[in-house]
């Protein structure tokens, strides 16, 4: 029997005895504990109550059976409500999930199990403790937790530990908490919670430690939040705290001072009271003390192997760690870039508006497009950096993207002479002349029509391996006909220069006829076509996309539009809604809605706009040396050789979307087969694995995949969402890095309210102040919630908000970590948002510079 074997028979288990490895028995938190218990870190002296005593009262009670009904109702899957635990709104009878915790509290505990947790808190020598939660899903990488579960502390007496006891057990069935684990995806019927029952610390300083910066993710500086008396001021956001930018070693490189608005301290006789503080710019912190939590939270991070978020306590002289949990949320560690990165990197930054996920750069992207980007620099002796360099990864999920800087070797000296030869050999006009191209053609319509519902596995994967390999044909004819583009558009341009026409450069290119002019024409030709159909015309104007989806569903009307609404998806439903390097993203025929909506934009009344290309080429064709026709003939040609240039670089972008479509129908028939065998809950969950991985697998004689697949690639699947997740919110690469910030005097212009930068980003929309949870309901989506704090029970307002913005609280409390994880801006500490800001006012909201500035400020910008 190992130590997790012999610990989960037992109700009680010292803190010393437990580790990293330990989660099952002990809950995150305890696990984490014992860990820095045994390698000697100052933890509070304490002892575990395990999830077998948990497990063990729910079978020797009433409990168990009243939880199982209460799970077989499905409460895990009840949307978010914007009830708080008082009201008990669970979205599912929250009724039935109040009285199941009153009975938690209620129901006595078996004797047995009763006077083994007293006798543990009798060998602790009795006096004050503090009592919390420690579940099996909490303070685990990509899902902290904060708060979700409940904490009691200063409890003294035997009974009252046993009954604090019983509620963390209750907190366990909180509506914030099953709202947050129905988020990160975790199953409730295989949750538990464990107590951490530890010596109380009757804290002078407490706080939080984070070993990165939370915001901007510098991996060379620790930030410190503080607050005289006890950290639940600072972790629950009751206060604006002391803010501390620590280097390395633990020298403050900057400080801003707390409000205090709040002391909470040790009752007498047991709880907690609080107190009004006293607002002063010295820090509470020395020097000294800040170089010791600095200390700490290196040596946690190196043995923890990642940055930690760290809860401590000062007491007598004495530093204590109360806790210690991955950071969440946290950006990479941000680029330095160089003068090329910053170059080219608006163009990539243009293509990765969305996280890739691993099918995404284990397949198209490495085997496709950048497979082109390969070979096109190939051709000119230039090594393109890998996708590795370009998307590094952590825990299998893309994290950051880092602008390439394509290298030249000696084959580049050799290569003027070689596209010189392929611009005098390859016309960017006969393109689709080129054998090559009937080749991709046929490839493409030849994957198109076949059935993959027969195949075996490795058939399928063999076909999306065609699919790729059909993006050659792509790759070829751009390295034969892309070196031809810049000649005829030089040459155009020496011919305007000298007829003193440069001007008309860009809006004669501009009117090349290209596949995605064509179809800015047919999308017109619908609007026109809606227009005259009553009915549709007031749909478009009255709903959105979606309903007007459901329209042409429902009602057999409209087939004028209809007709030629699957005659456009026919043409031009291959093309992607997002980037050309994200087979993820569904195309316009996968979400005829985004087609739709391009169709409402362009409905009703529209400004008649100027045809520059047209005014353009008239404007040249009236140059009175034009008149002479040799030199006419001339320069026209000049200008349709330049526009077949340009035409090509955008067609052939439009072919090769055509590979895309057949690409997604193999991964949806691997994911149908993934969700039969138990390792997907949906088809599209197949993004979460490589194509390695894909490729990996084997089925059985009878084409069923074999049961153990969902034993090796379920947690896969579970924890690439979770990181992904994690991310939402952080950027694949901070535009700031390229642009630089602008203005900072403009930008800071009119700002309404100020605070601390806790989760990054900027969001626009109406002010929506909530003060209590009795105006929970108030909150309509997409409006930026402002409001005195946060506690646990407003979590579900998050996934509704556009934004927060909070009077007290620092990066540690509970409104900057869920915002963080939820990725909307949050700015904290700003002291009268509540008061200045007023509901329906339009604002903006920058959570990584921490201020909140007129919505106007960002259109004028």
């Amino acid at each position: 029997m190992d130590d997790s074997q012999r610990h989960a028979t037992r109700a009680t288990a010292p803190l010393a005895a437990l580790g990293v490895g330990d989660v099952a028995v002990a809950g995150g938190k305890g696990a984490a504990l014992g860990e820095l218990v045994r390698q000697g870190f100052p933890v509070p002296p304490g002892f575990i109550i395990t999830t077998g005593a948990y497990l063990s009262f729910l079978a020797e009670t009433n409990v168990g059976a009243a939880l199982g009904g209460f799970l077989s109702v499905g409460p895990e899957e009840a949307p978010d409500g914007g009830a708080s635990d008082a009201d008990a709104g669970d979205g599912t009878g929250g009724a039935d999930g109040a009285a199941l915790r009153a009975l938690f509290a209620a129901t006595e505990m078996p004797g047995w199990l009763r006077r083994e947790i007293l006798d543990a808190y009798a060998g602790l020598g009795g006096g004050a403790v503090a009592v919390r939660s420690s579940a099996t899903a909490e303070d685990l990488p990509g899902a902290a937790f904060a708060g979700q579960q409940d904490t009691y502390l200063n409890v003294q007496g035997g009974d009252n530990v046993v009954q604090a006891v019983a509620n963390c057990w209750a907190s366990l069935w909180t509506d914030r908490a099953m709202a947050y684990r129905r988020r990160q995806g975790i199953n409730p019927h295989e949750v538990a919670i464990a107590v951490v029952v530890q010596k109380m610390v009757p804290a002078a300083m407490a706080g939080v430690l984070f070993t990165a910066n939370p915001v901007t993710g510098e991996r060379s500086e620790m930030v410190v939040d503080a607050n005289p008396g006890l950290g639940e001021a600072v972790v629950s956001g009751r206060v604006t705290p002391e803010h501390y930018v620590l280097d390395g070693s633990g020298k403050a490189l900057s400080f801003t001072p707390g409000g205090r608005e709040v002391v909470i301290s040790a009752a007498e006789g047991g709880g907690t009271q609080e107190s009004s503080g006293t607002q002063g710019a010295t820090p509470g912190l020395a020097a000294e003390e800040l170089a010791d939590l600095a200390t700490l939270g290196k040596k946690a991070q190196r043995h923890f192997g990642r940055p930690q978020d760290i809860e401590w306590a000062a007491a007598g002289g004495t530093l204590y760690m109360l806790q210690s949990r991955p950071m969440t949320a946290l950006p990479p560690q941000p680029p330095v870039l160089n003068a090329v990165q910053r170059r080219v990197g608006p163009f990539f930054i243009e293509m990765f508006q969305a996280r890739p996920y691993p099918l995404d750069v284990s397949g198209w992207m490495s085997r496709g497009i950048l497979a082109m980007l390969h070979g096109m620099a190939g051709s000119v002796g230039v090594v393109f950096p890998s996708v590795e360099d370009l998307l590094p990864e952590e825990e299998g999920v893309v994290v950051q993207l880092i602008p390439p800087v394509p290298r030249p070797t000696i084959r580049t000296f050799a290569a003027p002479v070689s596209l010189l030869h392929r611009s005098r050999r390859f016309k960017a006009a006969n393109w689709t002349r080129d054998p090559r191209f009937s080749l991709f053609i046929d490839n493409i319509e030849r994957l198109n029509g076949k059935d993959l519902g027969p195949l075996r596995w490795s058939a399928v994967v063999a076909f999306a391996r065609e699919c790729f390999a059909a993006m050659q044909g792509i790759t070829d004819l751009r390295v034969s006909y892309l070196p031809g583009i810049p000649v005829p558009v030089l040459k155009m341009r020496f011919m305007l220069l000298l007829l003193g026409k440069i001007k008309l450069a860009p809006s004669l290119i501009a009117g090349a006829e290209t596949r995605t002019s064509q179809a800015n024409r047919a999308l017109e030709r619908l609007a026109s076509i809606a227009a005259d159909d009553p009915g549709l015309s007031r749909a478009l104007l009255e709903s959105d996309p979606r309903e007007i989806l459901g329209l042409l569903e429902k009602e057999s009307g409209h087939r004028a539009f209809r007709e030629a609404f699957d005659a456009f998806q026919l043409e031009y439903g291959h093309r992607e809604t997002t980037s050309v390097v994200l087979s993820s993203s569904p195309t316009w025929s996968d979400a005829p809605e985004v087609v739709l909506g391009l169709v409402k934009a362009m409905s009703g009344e529209r400004p008649l706009k100027a045809d520059q290309a047209g005014n353009a080429l008239a404007e040249l064709k009236r140059h009175p040396a034009l008149r002479f026709e040799p030199l006419r003939r001339r320069v026209l040609a000049a200008v349709e050789s330049a526009q077949a240039g340009m035409a090509f670089r955008e067609d052939s972008h439009f072919y090769a979307t055509k590979a895309i479509p057949p690409i997604r129908r193999a991964y949806r028939e691997l994911g149908r087969r993934l969700v039969l065998a138990g390792v997907l809950e949906e088809p599209d969950e197949i993004h979460h694995l490589r194509f390695e991985e894909l490729e990996s697998i084997t089925d059985n004689d009878d084409g069923a995949l074999p049961a153990s697949l969902r034993d090796r690639l379920r947690p896969l699947v579970l924890a690439r969402a979770a990181k992904r997740r994690e991310l939402e919110g952080i950027p694949l690469l901070d535009p700031a890095l390229l642009f630089g910030r602008g203005q900072p005097g403009r930008q800071m212009e009119g700002v309404l309210v100020s605070g601390t930068a806790a989760s990054r980003g900027q969001a626009t929309g109406p002010v929506r102040v909530i003060r209590t949870p009795a105006e929970f309901g108030r909150l309509r989506s997409g409006e930026v919630l402002v409001c005195p704090y946060t506690n646990p029970a407003w979590t579900p307002l998050f996934q509704r908000a556009a934004a927060v913005v909070v009077d007290a609280g620092g990066l540690g409390s509970h409104a900057a970590i869920v915002a963080r994880e939820y990725g909307i801006p949050a700015v904290m500490g700003t002291g009268s948002g509540t008061s200045t800001l007023v509901d329906g006012q339009r604002v903006l909201v920058d959570g990584t510079l921490g201020v909140v500035l007129p919505a106007a400020s960002l259109e004028g910008s």
